[in-house]
């Protein structure tokens, strides 16, 4: 039986070496190595010879297989050094290589981080809060009465359980009163959804980028001084800005801010950006009543509020005449900010 183990062995080791490609390398390896190849079926003999001579045959045998196995490594890897050196052999290591484009910010996310940069240099820390919001943060506490237009079904997007996705950040200013005391100096970006008919200067989904200043003796000059800084730090500093009275439940008195949008080839025009006002003393009292205490004063602190949309502040520093290339994703305009 040794003899025969000798020769399937050296019958194997001569077709491993005639294999020319995988799969002739792989044919040898099933007849020789598979289930009813040539070593498979010398083996199952073993039930057959003595006892005395099973030690010796199944020696020879796991030599044979140990042997075989490695003779198809060994010729594996020479096919596929082959393979390679085939695959090489037609490129030319003289041409310069394939230029790699680079990704770049997206111009929101530009203008955020330059917002955020202005107003931590100003003191303002970051602050966050949920996109689903319930009304009381989103309306109620905001004094914001029930039949105010911004919370019918046709102008906020309400879910079953009541809850909404928020109508601007002003929310988190809510939350933050709620959870700390006097001095509060925070901004709070994020997005913001509404109904809005999608045109040239609305979308149903928006960035917001919410401020709070709170503590004794804030004043409207604080609040203007504050806001015009900002926005000559964001688009220079010969930029023009306007204050218009304006009515915001949770402010007074209230304005809306316009900076005049300057577009090559048209006249220029102002667009509103923000709006702002001195905190309400009822929205103090109602997050004191809900705090059950009495640590926002309205006869102690005062403070003012603004909210600006980033897309706008996009379009103005750009001259992007339609706020939809924003969110269309076209290659050639983001490629324009890289």
């Amino acid at each position: 039986m040794n003899e025969q183990i000798a020769s399937i062995q050296s019958a194997a080791l001569e077709l491993i070496a005639a294999a020319s490609d995988e799969r002739s390398l792989d044919d040898a390896r099933v007849a020789v190595l598979g289930k009813k190849g040539t070593l498979s079926l010398a083996g199952a003999l073993i039930k057959d010879i003595p006892n005395e001579e099973k030690a010796a045959f199944g020696q020879s045998l796991n030599s044979a297989r140990t042997a075989i196995t490695a003779a198809l490594e060994e010729k594996q890897n020479a096919l596929q050094a082959i393979a390679d050196a085939a695959a090489l052999s037609g490129i030319d290591l003289t041409l310069p290589a394939r230029a790699h484009p680079t990704g770049s910010l997206h111009p929101l996310t530009l203008i955020r981080d330059e917002a955020i940069q202005i107003l931590r240099r100003m003191g303002f820390a970051l602050a966050d809060g949920p996109e689903i919001e319930d009304e009381y943060h989103c309306f109620d506490a905001l004094n914001t009465p029930a039949d105010h237009p911004a919370r019918n079904e046709k102008d906020t997007f309400y879910f079953n359980s009541g809850k909404l996705l928020r109508t601007h950040t002003s929310s988190v200013q809510i939350r933050t009163m709620e959870s700390s005391t006097p001095p509060i100096r925070i901004i709070a970006p994020g997005s913001a959804y509404r109904r809005d008919e999608i045109d040239a200067t609305h979308l149903s989904v928006f960035n917001q980028l919410e401020g709070l200043f709170v503590d004794t003796d804030v004043t409207l000059p604080d609040l203007k001084g504050t806001l015009e800084y900002f926005l000559r730090e964001m688009f220079g500093t010969s930029t023009e800005v306007r204050f218009r009275p304006h009515f915001f439940p949770f402010t007074e008195p209230s304005f809306e801010i316009d900076v005049k949008l300057q577009i090559k080839g048209q006249a220029p025009r102002w667009i509103e950006v923000a709006g702002c006002g001195m905190v309400d003393p009822a929205v103090f009292e109602s997050i004191n009543a809900t705090r059950k205490d009495n640590a926002l004063d309205p006869g102690k602190v005062t403070g003012f509020a603004f909210g600006m949309g980033l897309d706008r502040l996009a379009m103005i520093r750009w001259g992007i005449k339609d706020i939809r290339l924003l969110i269309e994703n076209d290659v050639r305009f983001l490629k324009q900010f890289a």
